[in-house]
């Protein structure tokens, strides 16, 4: 099993055993929950083809949104590293912070004083009940990594959940080149 156990603020990384999986395949999802009785996160790499102002027309912001996981995927969710102007947002880990008021964020967002390095949303969230998550850790579905990114907002989604199996390195330096599609090869 993994050496790092789940906490709010790592990062969840899919094995490349889960290719079948369309929700999960080449996942790097922020985990902002995690207690005895469930688990929270948000795929970080998976942008959808809206904008902000696609979901919630009364904002004006072309800000992309995010598959955040297979959970109430009708609801707008958003993480961000900017307390100091969305109040009542709750702190994950490491300066990352989730929610907080939505009328200060439109407001910001329709003044256009938040940069998207500063904030990302979401259209759904991962979510694991009791000992779910452990149980696909044990089964080798994910891998745990501190999150060391000076700003997880500002990485290229196209290229971290590559940049993770080669930090990790081993086995799955060879996944990490391989296709989307397998089959391709």
């Amino acid at each position: 099993m993994n050496s790092l156990l789940p906490k709010k603020g790592r990062l969840l990384i899919a094995e490349p055993s889960i290719l079948n999986d369309n929700s999960f395949n080449r996942s790097i999802i922020l985990l902002t929950e995690h207690t005895k009785k469930n688990s929270i996160g948000f795929i970080l790499n998976k942008p959808l083809s809206f904008t902000v102002h696609d979901l919630v027309p009364e904002i004006d912001c072309a800000f992309p949104v995010y598959q955040g996981g297979p959970v109430e995927q009708d609801n707008l969710y958003f993480v961000h590293q900017v307390p100091e102007l969305i109040p009542d947002c709750v702190e994950v880990a490491n300066g990352i912070f989730w929610g907080g008021n939505f009328d200060a964020l439109k407001e910001l967002l329709n003044n256009q004083e938040l940069k998207t390095s500063d904030i990302r949303f979401f259209l759904g969230y991962s979510g694991w009940e009791s000992n779910q998550l452990v149980d696909e850790l044990k089964t080798d579905s994910w891998f745990i990594s501190e999150n060391n990114y000076s700003n997880i907002f500002a990485t290229d989604n196209t290229t971290i959940w590559k940049n993770k199996l080669l930090e990790k390195g081993g086995k799955y330096k060879i996944w990490a080149n391989a296709p989307s599609d397998i089959q391709l090869n």
